[in-house]
């Protein structure tokens, strides 16, 4: 993923509330700074901690090595805010096809004669200077590519989720912890029912005034939604084993054909990182083995493997139209919020956002971040896999180009929401849309089951 955005009438319709700045090209601009500034440090951090040959090593055919994306991260931000913004003339043409993410697959990409790592850093740190000082300069409005600072925004979300494809190498790569954080607080307020009832009726999906909204998050359009039952929290570790002990992995008829063919193909018994040793399951979490703790959402499993558990127990993923109902409607006002607990900006109090732990929290946490009708965690700890195919809304039109969404539209993707504990609040918000093939398990995906009110 890279960045994108919704139609050209719908860039300057308004700023959502909360959303920073509302307007005040001075306040966008603090925003804008501040939102590149973490992303920066971010990336840092996350080619710092080891040794210049482990950033040019390929840890997986899965991922690039991180020197690429590091050097695709600086590429990006010259292409976008210093050429098409400044109207300056390229800095470094001659790279722009060696980190071109649908020229280059990644397994293929250590053979390219990328830039080494002292050069990436390099430049990357020099388009920097230059982009502050066009961040400084540039008229936030009139054309809809800053409109609002979009631009900016753009730029500061496509590195975030690039750093959290670093921190997946990290997690893929073999050897000794390179990073650590302390673990989540344990925020819980009492027993909570296992599941809560979603009214049936019609509410406001996706956004037209989210000034950094990317293109497949609009427009604003109404859904008439039936009630449905969704989990409070994500399912657990706990859970799962039982549905592993069950024979989950063994049972035919919980999978999907394609899915059933993907474990018998690689002996898939457990999620990916999971081991069993001396009777006892265990997993590996950057470069640090520990039991599986039952209380924490599981996770790096695949759309299969959730829509298998979510069949052995009775029940479904939620369409992601369920999901977003559930994560931002207020049944009080009848309103769409941006966020579960409200309008404003994700604080350490509400989700596990930003790198700041490296797991997800126990299930239950974060009362603060609850969504009007109680269900918790629903923004951070896990992306959360739903039934939905990537699709795109109506109305929808691709900006700035096609590729950040239109070529992934269709059946092959799977839709997945809430974000993880590896995403940064930037690139984190209630109508936020990510994607990726049903198979993928390194990701850090989880997931929650639903099921329908007309059951009961």
């Amino acid at each position: 993923m890279t960045g994108g955005k919704g139609s050209d009438s719908r860039v300057a319709d308004g700023g959502a509330t909360g959303a920073g700045g509302e307007g005040d090209p001075e306040a966008l601009r603090t925003r804008a700074l501040e939102a590149l500034t973490v992303a920066r440090e971010r990336t840092a951090l996350l080619t710092s901690c080891v040794e210049d040959g482990e950033l040019t090593a390929q840890h997986s055919p899965l991922m690039s090595p991180l020197v690429w994306d590091l050097a695709h991260i600086g590429n990006q931000e010259e292409q976008w805010l210093w050429r098409a913004v400044a109207g300056r003339e390229a800095l470094r043409p001659e790279i722009d096809s060696l980190y071109d993410a649908f020229e280059h697959p990644r397994a293929t990409r250590p053979s390219l004669p990328l830039l080494a790592p002292g050069e990436a850093r390099a430049y990357a740190a020099d388009v920097r200077v230059r982009v502050l000082d066009v961040l400084e300069r540039t008229p936030l409005e009139g054309r809809p590519l800053v409109d609002a600072g979009f631009a900016f925004g753009m730029i500061a979300q496509h590195e975030q989720q690039h750093d959290e494809t670093m921190l997946i190498t990290h997690q893929l790569r073999k050897g000794p912890a390179a990073l650590t954080a302390p673990p989540p607080p344990v925020r819980r307020s009492g027993p909570l029912p296992p599941e809560v009832l979603v009214p049936g009726g019609p509410f406001t999906m996706g956004t037209s005034d989210e000034p950094w909204a990317l293109d497949n998050e609009r427009p604003a359009h109404a859904r008439l939604v039936p009630a449905f039952h969704i989990d409070t929290t994500p399912v657990t570790n706990g859970a799962y084993l039982a549905f592993m002990a069950d024979g989950g992995y063994t049972e035919r008829r919980w999978w999907r054909p394609e899915g059933w063919a993907q474990i018998r193909e690689h002996s898939i018994e457990a999620p990916l990182f999971w081991r069993r040793e001396g009777g006892q399951w265990l997993r590996r979490r950057f470069g640090v083995t520990e039991p599986v703790p039952e209380e924490e959402p599981v996770l790096h499993v695949s759309w299969y493997e959730a829509d298998a558990y979510a069949r052995w127990a009775g029940r479904r993923l939620p369409s992601e139209t369920e999901w977003e109902k559930a994560a931002r409607y207020d049944p009080g006002s009848g309103r769409s919020r941006r966020y579960p607990w409200g309008d404003a900006e994700p604080g350490p109090e509400h989700a596990n956002l930003g790198q700041r732990h490296l797991r997800p929290a126990p299930a239950g946490s974060y009362p603060e971040g609850a969504s009007p009708l109680g269900v918790r965690q629903l923004i951070g700890d896990v992306w959360e896999w739903t039934a939905s195919d990537f699709l795109p809304y109506p109305g929808f039109t691709a900006f700035p180009y096609k590729e950040y969404s239109e070529v992934f539209f269709g059946p092959d993707h799977k839709v997945l929401r809430g974000g993880s504990f590896a995403v940064d609040p930037v690139a984190c918000r209630g109508t936020f849309r990510n994607w990726d093939l049903p198979v993928r398990r390194q990701i850090f995906s989880g997931f929650r089951t639903a099921r329908s009110a007309e059951l009961d």
